[in-house]
């Protein structure tokens, strides 16, 4: 496994609790951020917002684990507890970063990649269905996986997995229902199939238009 990229960030004590101060922040480049937790004081800062884009992009993405020095505060190791993320523009307008302590456990949301081709898929026509995507975990922060992974190439047609069936390294606990459906195969009933194939000698439907305007009825051109 190739070592995992260190992040660190660098911030600034924020002076005023406007929201006017706010905007000026974010047209900088900043973005409002409050540290706390730990057994340290709750810190009110700005921080560059393509660092905390670049962490967010990453492939642990919120679950990564990063570095951020406020001036005059020093630095603590921290991970995003929550954002909040402009509707509109798409764009990080304010973020809580907890901070961590070695030895503490946290519960955290990893994805959930179903790897391999079910028997029921590759020999009797079957179709996987993943119910969900995202598992509850509690661990060390060191040890938060990017994701687990679930093998379902011996799934055979309405064969289920469960969240039991996950395997974990040692010191992660999953929280999510043991008996939670993660995967079954099913398969398509045959009258779902004739209905979506033509009979012999009639030609498949035409696609229907949608959305046709009054300009195309009309025969005219568009702007």
């Amino acid at each position: 496994m190739a070592e995992k990229k260190e992040y660190k960030v660098q911030a600034k004590l924020r002076l005023g609790r406007g929201k006017n101060d706010a905007r000026r922040a974010r047209r900088d480049g900043m973005v409002p951020i409050t540290v706390y937790g730990g057994g340290g004081e709750t810190v009110a800062a700005v921080a560059p917002a393509r660092d905390l884009a670049a962490i967010l992009r990453s492939e642990s993405g919120r679950n990564t684990i990063f570095t951020v020095e406020v001036d005059g505060m020093g630095a603590s190791e921290v991970m995003f507890h929550d954002r909040q993320v402009d509707p509109i523009k798409g764009r990080l307008i304010h973020a809580d970063l907890a901070r961590l302590v070695k030895g503490q456990k946290i519960e955290v949301t990893v994805p959930l990649h179903l790897v391999g081709e079910p028997i029921g898929v590759r020999e009797k026509q079957g179709v996987l269905e993943q119910i969900i995507r995202e598992i509850e975990i509690r661990c060390e922060p060191r040890d938060i996986p990017d994701a687990l992974e679930l093998d379902v190439s011996n799934l055979d047609v309405h064969d289920v997995l469960h969240a039991s069936d996950i395997p974990v390294a040692e010191g992660v606990e999953i929280l999510t229902d043991a008996e939670q459906v993660i995967a079954t195969v099913g398969i398509v009933k045959e009258e779902e199939l004739a209905a979506t194939t033509p009979a012999e000698g009639e030609e498949p439907a035409e696609p229907e238009v949608i959305g046709k305007g009054k300009k195309d009825e009309e025969g005219g051109e568009g702007e």
